[in-house]
């Protein structure tokens, strides 16, 4: 079977115009600006409005990647969203942008992996393109974490925002300068209970109890979290760089996700960059799960910091425990 490459064509994304500050949390819970910057340094965050839901955002960004691309509408092949606050539970999320987007007869899945779903839904979507069976792929990161947290609880609620990132992996030409060069991805699920939404599944479906008990929001113990996140980024990052005979000093670009500050320079000086060359963009979105890291990529690239040819790196973890990093000359 003839093996292909694959690449990123463009990205693009998306996020509400409504915006959520440090100082509009002060009137919420127990918290203060600076608390919140010299701890995840955040300092604003975009959250979706009463009748918004996470494929308004997909689709935008879809539209927005499309549109910077060189491909078609009818070109796509197939379309992957990788969230864990989809419209539904059922039908796919990835269905519902199908419709708005008006492209018929194109499967469709979602990929639920928390906040590595992009960087598991890139994986997947390498793997089709190089085996020759897709040549234009939608991969889509969104989530509307705002929908499920827990609003009294001031360890969580200033973490998280919305928003979606969204990009087309394609099938390489041999004169493209552009491939997306390796992936990885893992996980350890007997850690799962560090970070879950406890209720609203077959496990423990919705009833009064769980809603006055808040088991619909999310819970993380932050701490356990912490430490594996560095830990998990640095490895699956330092073993795709040493299998392809590389260093960070090769790499451009590093664009983590954006979860926290002090985890992101905690990597930087694990792998012993500078942050100049870390894509950071945490102070306007927070934690935006799955669509961190298509949006900063986006951002990174419409600023024109990232350039063709640029090697950069994406690594992210999340709830599963799961992590995985992509390398790629874009």
């Amino acid at each position: 079977m003839t093996h292909y490459y694959a690449k990123f064509s463009a990205f693009g994304s998306n996020a509400p115009k409504k915006l959520l500050t440090n100082a509009d949390l002060e009137k919420i819970v127990d918290t203060s600006d600076e608390w919140i910057r010299s701890r995840t340094g955040m300092v604003v965050r975009h959250i979706a409005s009463e009748g918004e839901a996470a494929s308004d955002f997909a689709y935008q960004a879809a539209v927005n990647a499309i549109e910077a691309s060189k491909v078609k509408y009818k070109d796509i092949d197939q379309i992957i969203v990788a969230t864990v606050t989809g419209d539904h539970i059922f039908p796919s999320t990835s269905c519902i942008v199908q419709k708005k987007l008006g492209l018929k007869g194109v499967p469709c899945f979602d990929v639920s992996a928390g906040c590595t779903g992009f960087v598991y839904a890139i994986d997947i979507a390498k793997a089709y393109v190089e085996s020759g069976l897709k040549k234009n792929i939608l991969v889509i990161g969104v989530d509307v974490l705002t929908k499920i947290t827990n609003w009294k609880d001031r360890n969580t609620c200033v973490l998280f925002g919305d928003g979606s990132g969204a990009t087309i992996v394609s099938r390489a030409e041999p004169t493209d300068i552009s491939r997306i060069i390796d992936s990885i991805i893992d996980a350890d699920g007997s850690q799962g209970e560090y970070l879950i939404q406890t209720a609203g599944g077959s496990r423990m479906p919705a009833s009064h109890e769980s809603v006055d008990k808040n088991l619909h929001t999310i819970y993380m113990e932050g701490n356990r979290i912490y430490k594996n996140a560095i830990k998990s980024m640095y490895a699956s990052s330092d073993e795709l760089l040493r299998r392809n005979n590389l260093t960070p000093a090769d790499v451009d670009w590093i664009i983590p996700h954006q979860a926290n500050l002090r985890i992101i320079e905690g990597l930087a000086d694990k792998m012993r960059v500078p942050l100049s060359k870390v894509i950071i963009n945490i102070e306007k979105y927070g934690n935006t799960s799955s669509a961190t890291i298509p949006i900063a990529t986006d951002e990174a690239i419409r600023s024109k910091k990232i350039r063709r040819g640029d090697i950069i790196l994406l690594t992210s973890f999340g709830a599963g425990l799961t992590w995985g990093s992509i390398l790629a000359r874009y």
